[in-house]
């Protein structure tokens, strides 16, 4: 990995009487996804906000690619691309239209602008819908073109706040497909996401915020690992149920979850049990298992158990 292009130290930030940041520090290395993740409410938009010189911090300072996002605002745009929760193109106009109006509104010469949208709309399939009006566009068309105007200046740093929402899975497929050709290009991105599994998918590291602060980083396997290994038990009669819950609660040290009528998961303190064993321990206790398995636990998982919430976006 590159050296640092985003760097946050000790940002604070208030509104009224909420403290949405209190103290937060973010790096991320050049050419790489970084996927902030946090519930509602914990900072995450805020600090995109800064990052983005979109406000500025009560106190703490950021700089992107060197630059100071408040004394050199001006440098930091020119080297970001942001793309909101929602696409920003104008319906009435087409594809084509869209992209040659960006490239004029970022000062790009009308030959250049032309140039530039011709080569974005091929690189990333939309030559043949480029002239039809955007209002006729599916979703992950729109979210697609949203997501190439912010390419118009090249930018170093990309911002992606929640790119694929509402998205049917081929359409977040494809967008991921642009995510990952844009990094290997060496563009930084910095991802805000609902969808755990995306972050799974592109991030190299990960930041989970809560309360305005960073409360762990890592990359996803690293995360996934400080909370052991997951064990799945799926019992043949549900009547097994309260049983089981008592084997499983002594092995692990901690309530299992009750996933349906007949089903259980519980995180394993360590890698020292074995299934076999597992499996004789309700075999002694009179309970008959249809499957057991040992898996690594989700980002899901791992989310609720740094947060306590189900919620993150």
């Amino acid at each position: 990995m590159g050296d640092p292009i985003v760097i946050a130290e000790g940002l604070h930030k208030t509104f009224g009487t909420t403290h949405a940041l209190r103290g937060l520090d973010l790096s991320v290395p050049q050419g790489t996804v970084c996927g902030v993740l946090g519930p509602n409410g914990a900072g995450k938009t805020t600090a995109v906000r800064i990052l983005a010189t979109l406000c500025d911090p009560d106190a703490g300072r950021a700089r992107i690619a060197g630059y100071d996002v408040v004394g050199e605002a001006g440098k930091v745009r020119a080297r970001i691309g942001l793309a909101g929760q929602y696409a920003a193109v104008d319906e009435k106009l087409t594809g084509r239209g869209n992209l040659r109006m960006f490239g004029r509104l970022y000062r790009l010469s009308r030959r250049d602008a032309h140039r530039r949208a011709d080569d974005l709309l091929e690189r990333f399939g939309l030559t043949e819908a480029a002239d039809r009006p955007v209002g006729g566009y599916s979703g992950g068309m729109r979210r697609r073109l949203d997501l190439i105007t912010c390419l118009i200046q090249r930018p170093e740093v990309l911002f992606l706040d929640e790119p694929t929402t509402g998205l049917d899975p081929r359409s977040r497929g494809e967008i991921w497909d642009s995510v990952r050709e844009l990094v290997a290009e060496g563009t930084t991105v910095l991802l805000t996401t609902q969808y755990l599994d995306e972050a799974d998918q592109l991030a190299d590291d990960i930041a989970v915020i809560d309360h305005g602060q960073v409360i762990a980083t890592g990359t996803p396997d690293e995360l996934k690992a400080t909370i052991g290994d997951r064990l799945d038990v799926t019992l043949e009669d549900p009547a097994g149920l309260p049983g089981a819950t008592t084997v499983l609660q002594a092995l692990a040290g901690t309530d299992p979850t009750v996933e349906g009528a007949d089903q259980l998961s519980v995180a394993l303190p360590d890698s020292r049990f074995r299934l076999a064993q597992i499996v004789r321990e309700l075999d002694r206790a009179g309970i008959a298992a249809a499957d057991v398995r040992l898996r690594r636990p989700t980002l899901d998982e791992v989310f609720l158990r740094l947060t306590g919430q189900k919620e993150h976006v």
